[in-house]
């Protein structure tokens, strides 16, 4: 089992003290998953990284950095998972893959598949090309699509199309 990062900490904290007014040792390490004394030493870390302000038996706060963090963090968690599901990955799998994906994805990377999301979801309707995809899944069928540029082999993504329809065939 990998070690909890400092993000979860952050997302977690950020939770309890929407919930709560302030997150206190005892749920984060519940939470957690780790001892209270885990979960301390964790906070005394934030605290001198500017993330929180901890107060022994009172808990913590997020800071302004700390709320910022957190609200990024919900934001690429959130991209994460409608990307997901619009290739069709159940709601409740995407959530949980988000989870952990969400701490490993590079800005560039994030910010490509944050518009990714946000232009998939401007769309007047679902696109045809994500119907041919779904069905790909379902039926292991590549449809041709003469309304698309998959035959312009310049493209990576047309060599990728052109390659699996001549092994396809």
């Amino acid at each position: 089992m990998r070690p909890k990062t400092i993000e979860e900490y952050i997302e977690i904290i950020y939770a309890l003290e929407i919930r709560e007014g302030r997150a206190s040792t005892g749920k984060i390490a519940s939470e957690m998953k780790v001892k209270p004394s885990s979960a301390t030493e964790m906070l005394k870390k934030l605290q001198k990284e500017g993330l929180l302000h901890y107060e022994t038996y009172a808990g913590a706060t997020l800071t302004d950095s700390g709320k910022s963090l957190a609200l990024e963090l919900k934001s690429k968690h959130r991209a994460i998972a409608d990307f997901l599901e619009i290739i069709g990955v159940d709601r409740c799998v995407a959530e949980r893959d988000a989870c952990q994906m969400e701490h490993h994805v590079g800005r560039e990377t994030m910010e490509r598949l944050e518009r990714f999301v946000q232009f998939v979801g401007l769309s007047q309707s679902e696109p045809l090309w994500i119907e041919n995809f779904k069905r790909y899944c379902e039926t292991g069928e590549l449809v041709e699509c003469n309304l698309c540029a998959c035959h312009d082999t310049n493209k990576p993504a047309s060599r990728i199309a052109s390659a699996l329809l001549r092994i396809r065939k």
